[in-house]
């Protein structure tokens, strides 16, 4: 059971930790709420599905594709909907909204409400301690943390990803410094996107494909991101993988805790707003702006 809690935790973890960056990446620049931010991660699930059930593409190429097809419709969703308006959060909030509830209706009428499911890229499962843990488990959670240390080496190491942490600290002073803040808003909202789109595409083989499989992992992400500190990259890292273990434990351990775990995730996320309102990290945030 501890080694099914670890793998759990790892795969939840890792899932919410790219989501959660991602969101905080387009909050910290351009002070967006996306609440779009998971249908994204649904659009890349059925793009997946569409592409390896219904055209017949290699899985792996279909993966990059929808990757990149989500992130195109990103973009041109935040040019069109969300940059006009950006000044206005509470306009930005319900836009995102909406949109989300857009690419809904929309999977909805094309793929009806019926579960889909897409094969695992390899088959089988290693045993450990007597565990069995199958090799989509293991490629899952090896891809995400890939990935997220690129996302880490990308953000500190590149002059694009200082960019993107300096507008995300003091906006005025990046435009003072000769930054094109619009730009660098851009294309943090393509990588924040290509994240989730990733996110639902690591998970694909192991999720359930839904109209409405963007709603649990928004308030996952939503609690990670708070639990850290908004706008808090380390934040929502470490925030994301408490949750991850939290909701591990409550459904390996606790009687029909698979109802539980979204009720848990909120109540520690409660209980650290009460004790520390900024979160584990925003102090630290606040102060870096």
């Amino acid at each position: 059971m501890i080694l099914d809690i670890i793998i759990s935790s790892l795969i939840n973890g890792s899932v919410y930790a790219l989501l959660a960056i991602g969101f905080s990446l387009i909050f910290g620049v351009a002070r967006i709420i996306n609440i779009a931010h998971t249908a994204f991660y649904m659009l890349a699930a059925y793009g997946i599905f569409l592409g390896t059930h219904r055209l017949g593409i290699n899985p792996v190429l279909c993966m990059l594709v929808a990757i990149v097809l989500v992130t195109l419709i990103g973009l041109i969703s935040y040019k069109l909907f969300i940059d006009p308006i950006r000044e206005h959060e509470a306009a930005v909030l319900i836009a995102t909204i909406a949109l989300a509830m857009i690419f809904q209706e929309i999977m909805l009428i094309i793929f009806s409400g019926d579960f889909r499911g897409v094969p695992s890229l390899v088959e089988g499962y290693l045993s450990i301690f007597g565990v069995k843990v199958s090799y989509q488990q293991l490629l899952t959670v090896g891809v995400a943390l890939v990935v997220l240390a690129g996302v880490w080496v990308f953000l500190m190491k590149t002059k694009l990803g200082l960019a993107i942490r300096s507008t995300a600290n003091d906006r005025e002073g990046a435009n003072l410094m000769g930054m094109n803040e619009s730009r660098v808003a851009m294309i943090t909202m393509g990588v924040s996107v290509g994240l989730a789109a990733f996110s639902g595409a690591v998970v694909v083989p192991l999720a359930i494909v839904n109209p409405f499989m963007w709603m649990g992992p928004l308030i996952m992400m939503m609690a990670a991101v708070v639990l850290g500190g908004l706008g808090s990259i380390k934040g929502s890292f470490v925030g994301a993988y408490i949750l991850g273990f939290a909701q591990a434990l409550v459904v390996f351990l606790i009687p029909m805790g698979a109802y539980l775990k979204g009720s848990v995730a909120l109540s520690i996320m409660i209980l650290v707003l009460l004790i520390r309102p900024e979160g584990l990290f925003g102090v630290a945030f606040e102060e870096e702006r």
